[in-house]
């Protein structure tokens, strides 16, 4: 666990996570932060959760039409 303090950043206030965080984020300058609120408190991903939706929402859809898509393929 690491302890954060808040920091003025320009007219903003952010965070700075350290390095080994941002290694195992994979997360690099520039890159997007996903801030979810979860009955546990809060959490800090780099995958967007509604992308997470989509696309398991178009795995279902071709688990469904798996047949359809393999007569296609032909």
């Amino acid at each position: 666990m690491h302890a954060l303090k808040l920091t003025q950043i320009g007219n903003s206030i952010g965070v700075i996570l350290p390095k080994e965080a941002l290694a195992r984020l994979k997360l690099g300058k520039g890159a997007s932060i996903f801030l979810t609120e979860t009955p546990e408190g809060y959490t800090l991903t780099p995958y967007d959760p509604a992308l997470e939706e989509q696309i398991q929402a178009g795995r279902a859809f071709m688990s469904d039409f798996r047949d359809t898509f393999h007569q296609l393929a032909k």
